[in-house]
């Protein structure tokens, strides 16, 4: 009984709490509910538990019910007004029969769960004499692992053998023990690329980029020993993902207030983290929300002491790789100057897929880049090498490069090929080629999805493509019939996206040719008449979509 209060009060205290960092997460309230695992490996059964987890998500259901007719409400009332200004992105709320359906498909996937882990040993190593030792997964997150995410497992983590351009070949493999373990069957499976972030097509293995690289290899070997190599407004590392995580540290401590965007990456907010600054999170791209949020920190100050931040820092990316949406950088370049605030924006996926000249949302947006205090990016999407960049104007005072180490002479060499080649400093036009191409197949891509009648997310210039799904089930269904077909697509689900907001990602890339995504197009058609995935309510233009525009393109 004192548990279940425990448990009572925790509901009570997380029903509204929907969302964390952009990620929707149940686990405060279902971690207590499933059987846990003892460190031998035997089981615990709280199965008493189970009605205050139905519990909570039927809260969630009634929740939707309340705010699906306040929407209505307010969709009629837009239909009165008149249209100001028209859009670029769209996120279509979920269908609220959709929206029910999830919620006990979620609820159905738990209780088999709960029951297989009750009658059956699982077949995982376990963890002997840990006394003393935090455990290396948390109850939930083992529990999931092995009875929810283990029925789809095989639509991830899938081992290639190619470049990953247009085209990837991946390693086909089977399970007989429903994804507990997987073998290979010593035969590949070519298939269309639409998974993997190559915005220009620069994952090649010929052409000048490889060529180039493979000579500075014979010449300058695979390391130079790590020395100091940075500009003096400008430092190159060996991992993206660690140029966000450990350089934030070096920029933040106590007494400072970092704004972010819910959708921000997992590494910008590992280092927020670690910085120990003050973290408020304002909603994905609400120019309102931020505004207020920056009002609140400079009125009432730090926390306790009322003292004034030492500095505020505004995180946002250019391309949410999650969302398809770009950044409402004017607006918050407004809000930056108006509150004195800085501004970090991580350019990861916005570089080289943005842009007339491939430059960036800075170049989108037609900003000068100087306006931003903080640039960051990587060299793995658009430019087919490997690490990162942190760059901002030469009175910013980094001491990052102390703990920087030099990147390989070939990844380099590739970075250097592929950026002379974007500039137009090589002699030739590829570069501007391959901006259009991307922009092309942006759109015609898109566009033809919103014909068929599927909800996508995003910004209509992003070349990450969300499509929405919902149902835990369809998504499995969609990844594997599409590995049927020789198309590579990657399934998104909870926790990684709320548990309402499964997805169908899909990244365009300027090695796309009009062929590959009609195909591409075909099979998904067939699949939103097979699977009932024609959720959009939008007006649909039967229009032959164009594909060869210069003017759209530009």
């Amino acid at each position: 009984m004192a548990t279940q209060a425990i448990i009572g009060r925790r509901l009570n205290e997380h029903e509204e709490k929907i969302s964390r960092n952009g990620l929707a997460f149940y686990e405060d309230i279902l971690a207590n509910g499933h059987a846990g695992l003892q460190s031998n490996g035997r089981v615990q059964a709280h199965l008493s538990l189970l009605p205050l987890v139905f519990h909570a998500v039927f809260k969630r259901i009634l929740h939707n019910v309340k705010s699906f007719a306040a929407d209505k409400r307010i969709e009629k009332k837009a239909e009165t007004e008149p249209v100001k200004s028209r859009s670029k992105e769209s996120f279509e709320r979920i269908p609220f029969i959709t929206a029910v359906l999830t919620h006990l498909g979620f609820c159905i996937l738990m209780f088999l769960g709960f029951i297989n882990q009750l009658f059956f040993t699982p077949k995982v190593a376990q963890e002997y004499n840990r006394e003393g030792y935090a455990p290396l997964y948390e109850s939930f997150e083992e529990f999931y692992l092995r009875y929810v995410y283990r029925r789809v497992r095989d639509c991830w983590n899938r081992p290639i053998c190619s470049v990953p351009g247009a085209t990837v070949t991946l390693k086909d493999r089977i399970t007989k023990d429903y994804g507990w373990t997987f073998q290979f069957t010593r035969t590949t499976s070519e298939c269309i690329n639409l998974g993997s972030y190559n915005y220009l097509g620069f994952a090649e293995a010929n052409g000048k980029c490889a060529d180039q690289s493979i000579e500075t290899l014979k010449k300058f070997g695979c390391a130079s020993c790590s020395p100091r190599l940075e500009l003096e407004d400008a430092i190159v590392f060996g991992m993206g993902f660690a140029t966000n995580a450990l350089n934030l540290p070096s920029l933040l401590s106590k007494g400072c207030l970092v704004v972010s965007d819910e959708k921000n990456h997992a590494s910008l907010i590992l280092g927020l983290r670690l910085s120990g600054a003050t973290v408020k999170v304002f909603k994905h791209n609400n120019m309102k929300h931020l505004e207020k949020c920056l009002k609140t920190a400079i009125v009432f100050g730090q926390t306790g002491s009322g003292e004034p931040w030492k500095k505020i820092l505004i995180v946002v990316e250019g391309v949410y790789s999650m969302e398809g949406s770009i950044v409402h950088l004017p607006e918050i370049l407004q809000l930056k100057k108006k509150y004195k605030a800085y501004l970090y924006l991580d350019e990861a996926h916005s570089t080289g897929a943005l842009g007339k000249n491939g430059r960036g949302v800075c170049d989108y947006y037609k900003i000068d880049p100087r306006e931003i205090d903080i640039l960051m990016g990587t060299f793995t999407k658009s430019f087919g090498s490997a690490g990162g960049y942190i760059a901002g104007t030469k009175a910013r005072n980094f001491h990052a490069h102390t703990y920087a180490a030099a990147m390989s002479p070939p990844i380099a060499q590739q970075i250097i090929t592929s950026m002379k080649i974007i500039a137009g400093e090589d002699g030739t036009d590829e570069g501007k080629r391959r901006t259009k191409q991307l922009a092309r197949n942006t759109r015609y891509f898109r566009r033809r999805l919103n014909q068929i009648g599927v909800i996508i997310y995003g910004n209509e210039d992003s070349p990450v493509v969300p499509m929405l799904v919902y149902l835990f089930s369809k998504i499995g269904a969609v990844v594997r019939t599409l590995t049927t077909h020789n198309i590579a697509a990657v399934g998104v689900g909870f926790p990684a996206t709320p548990l309402m907001e499964g997805r169908i990602r899909f990244c365009l890339s300027a090695a796309h040719t009009k062929q590959q995504l009609d195909y591409v197009l075909s099979h998904i058609e067939s699949l939103a008449d097979s699977l009932g995935l024609r959720y959009s309510r939008k007006i649909r233009d039967p229009t032959p979509i164009e594909y060869y525009s210069d003017g759209e393109a530009e």
